[in-house]
């Protein structure tokens, strides 16, 4: 009987086997069914035994042989399943800890930008970087013959020699965006169209071949120079202070008529005069106008119900004015100095 009592005391052992990894269960594995292991250590025990005894103790070691091999392999299982799952250590990963990033500061301005027109009841409006002459140009009133539609100024993607309005481009302002809107919506219209556009140009520290638009579009009855102007220096003071002035120069778009260039009063020497200004006090920072009536008739609005404005305004150049940055190539370079430098802005 002590042989049982034996045979019954491995069999709760073996049933509650645990290992961590598979050296563990191989010591497991020698100890228990190995030709030195306990379970083969019995039969020395089991020649001894009377023979009326030896079917039942033979089934008793049987089992216990069965329920420890069983219990090894369900252990090699739940291991091989676990190291599966796991996570795999990515070996292509910088030894580096990884610094957490910021915005950049272009998106900083742009959604700041966006966040006050917002607040004055304008919505976003978006539409292609690759764009068609007729919405780039055509429908903004650009003369088959204007400078801008050259090869030196836009990137053509497909020239159609036969009907110019087809020509793919690049779009070259977020105006397209705004022909657009007058296309399929009838007023009243007030949207901002935030983007990125695209120029023929030299890459220099004062120019680029492609920056980012903000242009704004307003159009109701009645709608007045008066109300550009007022939305135009509620826009300033926001973004510059509440100090801020605002002058308008005349001036020349194919889209605008009356149009306009917008100055600030410097906000480095408060209007005084200084480097930055060009010891002017003055600062210029967009173009805005009134809708030319054509373009409203061109995009399917009867001019002769509806008037509007519309200003256009570079991020980059705003961006420089808030934080002096002197070459514009530091935007596009992700250079993390630089861009570290913005981890206190909003």
């Amino acid at each position: 009987m002590a042989l049982l009592e034996k045979i019954e005391e491995l069999l709760n052992e073996v049933n509650n086997l645990k290992a961590q990894n598979s050296e563990e269960i191989e010591q497991l594995r020698l100890k228990y069914l190995s030709k030195k292991g306990e379970i083969n250590a019995l039969m020395a025990d089991f020649r001894n035994v009377a023979a009326e005894q030896k079917k039942t103790i033979g089934i008793k070691i049987n089992e216990l042989k069965q329920t420890a091999l069983q219990r090894i392999n369900d252990l090699k299982e739940k291991l091989a399943e676990a190291e599966e799952t796991a996570e795999k250590p990515d070996l292509t990963r910088t030894a580096y800890p990884v610094t957490l990033g910021t915005r950049h500061p272009l998106t900083i301005v742009k959604n700041e930008i966006i966040e006050i027109f917002s607040r004055m009841g304008f919505t976003l409006a978006d539409g292609p970087e690759v764009e068609d002459d007729l919405h780039v140009f055509t429908k903004m009133n650009f003369a088959a013959d204007h400078p801008a539609r050259d090869m030196q100024d836009t990137f053509f993607v497909e020239i159609n020699p036969d009907d110019v309005a087809k020509n793919i481009i690049l779009r070259s302002h977020t105006s397209s965006v705004q022909a657009r809107v007058m296309e399929r919506t009838q007023p009243p219209i007030r949207v901002i169209c935030p983007g990125r556009v695209y120029r023929n140009e030299a890459i220099t520290a004062r120019a680029h071949c492609f920056f980012h638009q903000i242009e704004g579009l307003y159009i109701d009855k009645d709608v007045s120079f008066t109300d550009l102007k007022q939305v135009m220096l509620t826009f300033a003071k926001e973004l510059f202070g509440p100090d801020t002035k605002i002058r308008l120069r005349p001036s020349y778009f194919p889209f605008t008529e009356p149009s306009a260039e917008m100055d600030i009063s410097c906000h480095i020497c408060g209007g005084v005069g200084c480097g930055f200004c060009k010891h002017t006090g003055w600062v210029e920072i967009l173009g805005c106008g009134m809708v030319d009536p054509n373009v409203l008739e061109l995009c399917g609005i009867d001019s002769s119900v509806y008037s509007g404005y519309a200003f256009g305004l570079g991020v980059e150049r705003i961006t420089n004015l808030k934080y002096q940055v002197s070459d514009l190539r530091l935007f596009s370079e992700n250079d993390t100095r630089f861009l570290e430098e913005f981890e206190a802005a909003k």
